[in-house]
């Protein structure tokens, strides 16, 4: 094993993912070439470890030679935004959507451009909404789409934003990475055609090895790859909804559950209902996400 990080369970119980070396690396191999690290001047870090996304962050650029700038956690996005007004040409910021747009708040336009060479956007659904202000006042910056759960190290697949696509409506997820595959399949488990809807599965290199101490989930959610050539080889099921656009791009479409995103960190609502439920003043209990805009407040 590489690492072991915990995730919300709909039942209240936190599963740990078991993410061993060789995935991690393939991650790492292909961000080199594909985020050209050793270009930039390294990376801020402004997540704690205990967050996937700061294999990209901390991780790679080390391994690309390049530094690293920590921000404090108590800093949050604000410290974020001071590492971008003195820092310039990073090779890459990860980030979530949502610490996206509070960024946006933060930096006036004159001050937007020349901070990055790319920011890699994960953890949440990408509009082009959230995007708009970067591509207009940075456009020297990447924006990449990275789409990819705990359970396949990071990324497994990417969209670079390109200046002809729309100005509004969601932004496409891409393409797989080097020795990962995506199949959107039907509820018999069929590959359906392009255009129609279905569940996301993942193989590849990436696929950990399950949920610590958990066989029954484990068994559940990583099932047998019927399509590969590897003996034992998995699939990981996500459990989003994706389609396959006519131009060959991934489509993320949304859950196929009740799990939701909040600043990059699945929240399972059943699970918050439950903890509530547990209240003897509580008979009953619905929880859901409430959209404050950039402050979350």
């Amino acid at each position: 094993l590489a690492y072991l990080i915990y995730t919300s369970g709909s039942t209240g119980r936190p599963k740990g993912v078991m993410v061993h070396h060789r995935g991690v690396v393939n991650y790492l191999w292909w961000a080199l070439r594909a985020y050209e690290l050793a270009q930039g001047s390294g990376s801020p870090v402004h997540s704690p470890l205990a967050f996937d996304l700061t294999v990209s962050s901390l991780i790679a650029p080390l391994v690309a030679g390049r530094p690293v700038v920590l921000v404090s956690e108590e800093e949050g996005v604000e410290g974020l935004g001071d590492a971008l007004r003195a820092g310039r040409h990073f090779s890459l910021v990860k980030l979530t959507p949502t610490h996206l747009r509070m960024l946006a708040t933060q930096l006036r336009p004159a001050e937007a451009a020349g901070h990055t060479r790319a920011f890699v956007i994960g953890g949440e659904a990408l509009t082009a909404e959230g995007i708009a202000f970067w591509r207009e006042h940075a456009p020297d910056s990447r924006l990449i789409n990275e789409y990819g759960p705990t359970e396949t190290v990071v990324g497994c697949c990417v969209y670079t934003v390109n200046a002809g696509d729309p100005r509004s409506g969601s932004v496409a997820i891409g393409r797989p990475i080097a020795n990962m595959r995506l199949y959107v399949l039907g509820e018999h488990g069929q590959p359906v055609p392009r255009g129609v809807a279905g569940e996301l599965y993942i193989g590849g290199v990436g696929v950990s090895r399950g949920y610590w101490r958990r066989p029954d989930l484990t068994a559940e959610r990583f099932v047998p790859d019927a399509f590969g050539a590897e003996p034992g080889a998995r699939l990981y099921r996500t459990g989003d909804r994706a389609r396959w656009r006519s131009d060959g791009q991934l489509e993320y479409l949304g859950r196929t559950d009740f799990q939701v995103k909040v600043r990059g960190y699945r929240i399972e609502l059943g699970e918050v209902e439950s903890m509530l439920r547990t209240h003897p003043w509580v008979g009953d209990a619905v929880a859901v996400v409430r959209d404050d805009g950039p402050s979350g407040a």
